[in-house]
């Protein structure tokens, strides 16, 4: 996984002169037979002095924006190598100062359009840190986008993302130059409520919780003694409360040291106190969500109370006759009982039920920003002050008629809580897929005491959180694996459908590595747990989604800049109604039996004004798109399929051109021998030993394939000891190079044999050609510069591989595979899977290179790779797809992870982003089109020709449901379903023959 993790997080472009400098031994030593220099080496790099260069850089959100980095450093003169860290933002220049310097190197960088800055001390960089903040308060993306300006501008804070479909924001930031605890602050006086969920320390923290009699000296005996164990980073300790949170190593200490520790030391001190994990209780995402759920619910039950009589008696009761005349019953002047319940009832509802309007407009109009909030709270106020005014008068007035409006404001603020309540309980529900992912993990596990011999001696059941790394625990048939780890006894099957997708059962014995989370279904296991905590495969998923949810898609881009305007612009055009309306009645442009009975001119253009301002609705506007991708990366996750985000829901949407590497992509990826050929007079055993002690030292596939081969010619063949190599080289794309036993060993391609002269005799040249027409791959081994032997490997293709690059044509999609094994061999794969187009013996940044020239030609492109040779065209294409990932999901260079190694995955992440941008779509057709049609028949452009006009208390209900509605359209996305066509997949059986 450390391979891939760094492969895919910066491009490793090696360098032969800095990183192997024995190469140049091998390419410059003498070649004739009297000592004499040959012919100069096929490889040369000038040894002209370059320089490093560090910079920070800002905005880059994916790797097509590394990419286009990367491309225009690369065309200034004197740029030797250009690595651009996406995940990091960072990126790393070797230059040659006397062609180019610092600040032209920066201000191309700007010049691209990002941030770049300099960084002088790479030590203080490294220490930034990630926080995650929830954020109540936020009705609308006017909220959020208020917010993020905030964050950006507090010194220290390098990238702030505000989600508002999850209330969260996730803050990247300089530990040096500020705390969380400022940011925290910063938020407040922007006039929301701020709660840490976690910050870049909580990577090993856990939180502990006392039980028992204790005093402060108690405390800090604990703290004390904590603070004394190795690995243990920091101590904090809540006065006054019962909780303890350590900061620690976990691959040196863990949760059941400090507890031994705590109630060890305090015994005898204070009496016998017992430590236990802390229990989050409601201080998590999900009981926090349910508690405003509840308040929500409280609240909307308590206006009822109040709006129910207050529609009643204004609506329904004047036209029952024995209660109209009691209603109608004048208690001073003009002032009738009907219009003092209506008051009565209607002023706890404004102002104490709906104090959270008000609220939240102070907060917004002091940051000088306006939202949904002002809007309800200025519709409301208009309606119900007026209402006010006419009880007034007429309790003074012996002949005023009038009408109030209470039953408006009540009923518009009612229906704006049950519409929060409902879009409340339906985000929740987008969110379900992390909830499910971080219930996967059993609540206990046991575990195993074993001796120094591995003798098991004895066995507890713990907390599940108390597991630390190395322990032994054991999962029973029907339990879940309560941690990573590897499997050191016993075989069963694991259900993995949870953590990858996959169906079926997988098969584990020892050796094999289990996911936690994962069902154990008919064996007893023993597992050696080898990640814990954040450090687990589930626990970098859930992150992994979450950040998904955190990061906007490019379309959102359009609410942001309309959210700027719309607050503004609606009251600007309510006010204007109200102006219209007043004026066309003032001046008699209407007739006045347009004007009803109950109501005068100014009423009526009351009445449409108010109907403009609460009918309008922004929030709509805000939840279109992260919604829809919430739930998008939800479904995905569920799938084996991990998202990131909605910039590659939207990129990935628009794929019209898919490059396959072939080893382990299109292949099985599980190379073997399968025929071996010397051309010298050689004990086979012998031959297999150089060529494994040569092979031993490579990560390439092949390699690995050589070495498991030669095991079965040793007698110890479970863990062979390979004779030591000297000098070892590895010529990517080529093959390798070492010393064994005092002689030189060269095993790779032709192209190796051929830069150091080694002649290919026609029998290998046969065997090379007839390997290649078997799809195989044809290796050559050279012993003090003779050729003595070819073997042949085999990698089958996927048994779908056919079928999935069938049904891509079918999408219109154009399939590519680029690989750097030879001609023969790649058109025998390509013709087996059906793609007509290919590229072989290309290296690494050949491939990328290649993917350049598809976008070039204006095609929009996919990279799908294994993720370790890959990784500059991972980084170049639109959407880089790293497949076959299995646990490890720590690779945060690609935009896409295929947790399983079918390709039927790479469909779904196509078809699933086309349905969630289809859904995007569709939200923003409804929210723009319900406003620009609202707002319209609201202000009353159909009352002329059709006398329809729009009461407030419908248009509140109205705005309300079109929040509820984009939401419940998002929510639909869970019921995605694979296309039909993988049903018609045939599996196949994959048998070979080994010679």
């Amino acid at each position: 996984m450390a391979t891939k993790l760094l492969s895919l997080t910066c491009i490793r472009k090696e360098r032969f002169s800095g990183r192997y400098p024995v190469l140049w031994k091998h390419l410059n030593r003498p070649r004739g037979g009297d000592g004499s220099p040959s012919e100069t080496a096929v490889l040369k790099i000038d040894e002209e002095a370059t320089s490093n260069a560090v910079f920070r850089v800002l905005g880059m959100t994916c790797s097509a924006c590394a990419g286009s980095i990367e491309k225009e450093i690369k065309r200034l003169p004197g740029i030797h190598e250009a690595v651009i860290d996406a995940l990091n933002n960072r990126a790393q220049v070797q230059f040659y100062p006397t062609s180019v310097n610092v600040e032209t190197i920066r201000e191309t960088i700007e010049d691209a359009g990002f941030e770049a800055s300099l960084i002088e001390n790479e030590a203080n960089e490294r220490s930034r840190q990630v926080c995650r903040i929830r954020i109540n308060g936020m009705t609308c993306t006017s909220c959020s986008s208020t917010i993020e300006r905030v964050l950006q501008s507090v010194n220290g804070v390098q990238r702030a993302h505000v989600a508002l479909a999850i209330e969260e924001a996730e803050v990247h930031y300089d530990p040096t130059l500020l705390s969380y605890d400022k940011l925290l602050e910063e938020i407040d006086n922007a006039g929301f409520e701020a709660v840490l969920i976690s910050t870049g320390e909580d990577v090993s923290k856990i939180d502990l919780k006392i039980d028992g009699e204790f005093t402060d000296e108690t405390m800090t005996i604990i703290e004390r003694s904590l603070e004394a164990l190795p690995g243990v980073q920091s101590v904090e300790i809540t006065h006054g409360s019962d909780k303890i949170s350590v900061l620690y190593k976990p691959d040196v200490t863990g949760p059941r040291n400090f507890i031994r520790v705590i109630e060890s030391t305090v015994f005898g001190h204070s009496g016998h106190i017992k430590a236990t994990v802390f229990s989050e209780g409601g201080v998590g995402r999900e009981s926090q969500k349910q508690e405003e759920i509840k308040q929500y619910y409280k609240s909307f039950l308590w206006s009822l109370v109040f709006t129910v009589p207050v529609f009643l008696t204004a609506m329904v009761f004047m036209y029952i006759p024995g209660i109209k005349h009691l209603l109608m019953f004048k208690v001073i002047n003009m002032l009738t009982i009907g219009e003092i319940i209506r008051w009565v009832l209607a002023t706890p509802v404004q102002f104490i039920i709906g104090w959270r309007f008000y609220v939240g407009s102070y907060k917004a109009l002091r940051r000088g920003s306006a939202n949904m909030d002002v809007l309800i709270a200025l519709g409301t106020n208009a309606a119900y002050f007026y209402s006010l005014y006419t009880v007034l008068r007429a309790a003074t007035s012996p002949d005023f008629k009038g009408v109030d409006f209470f039953e408006t404001s009540a009923m518009l603020i009612s229906f704006i809580i049950l519409g929060k309540y409902l879009e409340i309980m339906a985000k929740g529900k987008t969110s379900q897929a992390i909830a499910k992912l971080m219930n996967l993990a059993p609540d206990t596990a046991i575990l195993l005491t074993v001796d120094e011999e591995g003798k098991v001696t004895g066995e507890e059941e713990i907390d599940g959180r108390l597991i630390q790394k190395n322990d032994v625990i054991k999962i029973v048939p029907g339990a879940k694996v309560a941690s990573d780890g590897c499997v050191i006894w016993g075989q069963s099957h694991v259900n993995e459908s949870m953590i990858t997708g996959e169906a079926r059962p997988v098969a584990k014995r020892k050796g094999d590595t289990v996911i936690g989370g994962t069902l154990n279904e008919n064996g007893v296991l023993h597992v050696k747990v080898t990640r814990v905590g954040s450090e687990s495969a589930l626990a970098q998923i859930v992150r992994l989604v979450e950040s998904a949810q955190l990061a906007k898609a490019p379309v959102q881009k359009l609410a942001d800049r309309i959210s700027k305007f719309f607050v503004p612009l609606v009251i600007f055009l309510s006010f204007s109604t109200w102006l219209a309306w007043f004026l066309a009645g003032k001046l008699h442009w209407y007739p006045e039996s347009w004007i009803p009975s109950s109501m005068d001119s100014f009423e009526l253009a009351l009445q449409f004004g108010i109907s403009v301002m609460v009918i309008a609705c922004p929030c709509a506007l805000g939840l279109a798109t992260p919604t829809a991708v919430m739930v998008g990366t939800g479904v995905g996750a569920s799938q084996g399929v991990l998202i990131k985000g909605g910039q590659a829901l939207e990129r990935a949407h628009k794929v019209n051109c898919i490059v396959f590497d072939k080893t382990g992509t299109l292949t099985m990826g599980k190379p073997v021998v399968v025929k071996t050929k010397l051309l010298k007079n050689m004990v086979l055993r012998e031959f297999y030993e150089l060529v494994a002690a040569t092979e031993v030292n490579s990560e390439h596939p092949l390699a690995k394939a050589i070495v498991e081969y030669a095991k079965k010619f040793r007698d110890d063949e479970a863990n062979p000891a390979w004779p030591e190599a000297h000098d070892f080289v590895s010529v990517t794309g080529n093959g390798v190079i070492a010393t064994i036993k005092g002689r030189e060993i060269m095993v790779g391609n032709k192209n190796l044999m051929s830069g150091y002269k080694i002649t290919i005799p026609a029998d290998a040249e046969e065997l090379l050609a007839e390997a290649e027409e078997m799809a195989q791959t044809g290796i050559l081994v050279s012993i003090d510069n003779e050729l003595t032997g070819v073997l042949a490997v085999s990698d089958p293709v996927k048994p779908s591989a056919r079928e999935a690059i069938s049904i891509l044509k079918s999408m219109n999609i154009k399939s590519i595979m680029v690989t750097g094994d030879n001609w023969g061999t790649a058109n025998s794969v390509a013709r087996e899977v059906g793609i007509d187009s290919v590229i072989a013996e290309a290296k690494p940044e050949q491939k990328a290179e290649k993917v350049k020239e598809l976008q070039a030609a204006g095609h929009v492109v996919a990279m799908v790779g294994d993720g370790v040779n890959d990784s500059p065209a991972l980084v170049a294409a639109d959407v880089g797809m790293a497949i076959g990932a299995g646990t490890d999901i720590a690779i945060e260079a690609a935009d896409i992870v295929l947790m399983k190694s079918n390709l039927e995955d790479v469909i779904t992440a196509i078809d699933l982003s086309r349905k969630t941008f289809s859904r995007i779509r569709l939200n923003y057709v409804w929210a723009l089109g319900y406003n620009l049609m609202g707002i319209p028949i609201a202000a009353g452009v159909l009352f002329p020709s059709t006398r329809f006009r729009l009461p407030p208390w419908i248009a509140g209900a109205a705005m309300a449901a079109s929040s509820v509605s984009v939401v419940c359209c998002s929510l639909l996305l869970k019921n995605y379903k694979r296309p039909k066509k993988f049903d018609k997949l045939a599996i196949r059986e994959v048998q070979l023959e080994r010679v």
